[in-house]
């Protein structure tokens, strides 16, 4: 008994294997998240696509020794593989192999909580094992060890035919159709309060969720772990000369985010599409800083949120060195951006005033006309009356605006 339950306790062993050039941390902090063990991970020097396994067969036969011999329970891919490639690795090894794409709709499976998030997952889940059916040892939940695969919805997907699978896609299609009806009229409700949008965007882990709490108190779950983050919490935020705005969460982006993914999450994704702003959170201390920027950029062009409006955030200063080298080669690599720490809650104070000039305007001094009062409502629904006061000469205003109300009152500026 006590060595059963010891079996039943063991973690998941599983070997990396990446192409030339990968960089595996990545993939490790994935598995991690799955509660997977990783007992060996290597780097391919060469990769000579061949039909059979997508290498030639001598590495193959090498790497399925290599994998009995760590004793590992599956192989795991940094990079994709067909379906008819991965029946090869599973006769080959007798036991499960997975590529990046599999371990990542896995996470989303696990972390899913609401009814949107849940249907998003298994529309995505449904569409890659479509051509997997024939899989061998199906979902990756079935292996041992661990609880990573408990919550997953897709259990018995892999052994559905394809006329079921295609009958569930589109009945989750459906369904989201209706969910994402739900958010629009959603979003079409808080339009209607004259509030500009912000959205906070970013690589998995970066800091969203921390950096929503410490704003505006959400108490939004947040763990150091990838992808804690599936649903979007849109919260308000007030602002200290009086401007308010709405902030949202979203969900994180990843290198090589599985396109299946995308799709499901459109109607998630598309809260950064419509803000205002976009809060462009990067983790500091991450030396692939500088390439997750560039994956959350090429992200936001395939969503359509390329040109919006943003403000790029340098967070988690606070675990940099107190030298000042780091921060200051990140100032060089990312010009113009704001260093703040979610944590330490430092940094917001310029954040807030950066936010208030692109959302509501530059703050300007004007004198109206008393027969040009109208204006100040103008004013009211694009930006933000600061202070007013009616006098002889004039109402003079202190305000924040932009757009076609800063045009109609330029011609009133107090020089």
């Amino acid at each position: 008994m006590v060595e059963i339950k010891e079996e039943q306790e063991r973690k998941t062993r599983c070997l990396l294997v990446g192409a030339p050039g990968d960089n595996l941390s990545e993939l490790k902090g994935l598995v991690d998240t799955l509660g997977m063990e990783v007992a060996q991970a290597l780097i391919l020097v060469r990769l000579e696509i061949q039909p059979v396994y997508g290498m030639g067969k001598g590495k193959a036969a090498e790497l399925a020794a290599l994998a009995k011999e760590i004793q590992a329970d599956c192989i795991i891919f940094d990079f994709q593989i067909d379906p008819t490639k991965q029946r090869n690795w599973e006769k080959l090894t007798g036991f499960p192999v997975f590529d990046r794409e599999e371990v990542i709709l896995q996470i989303f499976a696990q972390r899913a909580q609401t009814h949107e998030a849940v249907l998003q997952v298994d529309l995505a889940r449904l569409q890659y094992s479509l051509p997997r059916l024939a899989h061998t040892y199906g979902d990756m939940a079935r292996q041992r060890g661990g609880s990573y695969g408990s919550r997953g919805t897709g259990e018995t997907q892999l052994e559905l035919d394809q006329r079921q699978v295609r009958e569930r896609i589109y009945q989750t299609k459906q369904e989201l159709k209706i969910v994402a009806k739900g958010r629009e009229t959603q979003r079409k409700r808080r339009d209607r309060v004259p509030l500009p949008s912000c959205a906070l965007v970013g690589y998995t882990n970066a800091g969203k969720s921390s950096l929503l709490n410490a704003l505006t108190g959400a108490g939004v779950f947040v763990e150091n772990k990838l992808f804690a983050t599936l649903d979007p919490t849109t919260k308000r935020l007030s602002l200290k000369d009086g401007g308010s705005l709405l902030l949202t969460d979203t969900v994180g982006f990843i290198s090589n985010l599985p396109h299946t993914l995308v799709d499901a999450f459109k109607s998630t994704l598309e809260e950064a599409v419509k803000a205002d702003l976009l809060l462009l959170v990067i983790d500091a201390s991450d030396p692939e800083a500088e390439n997750q920027y560039k994956t959350v950029c090429s992200v936001l062009d395939e969503i359509g949120a390329g040109k919006n409006p943003r403000i790029v955030l340098l967070n988690k200063i606070d675990k940099l060195d107190t030298d000042g080298i780091q921060l200051a080669q990140l100032k060089v690599t990312f010009p113009g951006a704001l260093c703040i720490s979610a944590k330490q809650k430092s940094g917001f104070d310029e954040l807030a005033a950066r936010m208030s000039a692109l959302l509501l305007g530059e703050q300007h001094d004007y004198i109206l006309p008393v027969a040009e009062k109208t204006l100040l409502a103008e004013i009211r629904k694009n930006g933000l009356i600061l202070s007013e006061e009616w006098m002889d000469d004039g109402i003079h205003v202190t305000a924040r605006t932009s757009g076609k109300p800063l045009a109609l009152i330029t011609p009133y500026l107090v020089q």
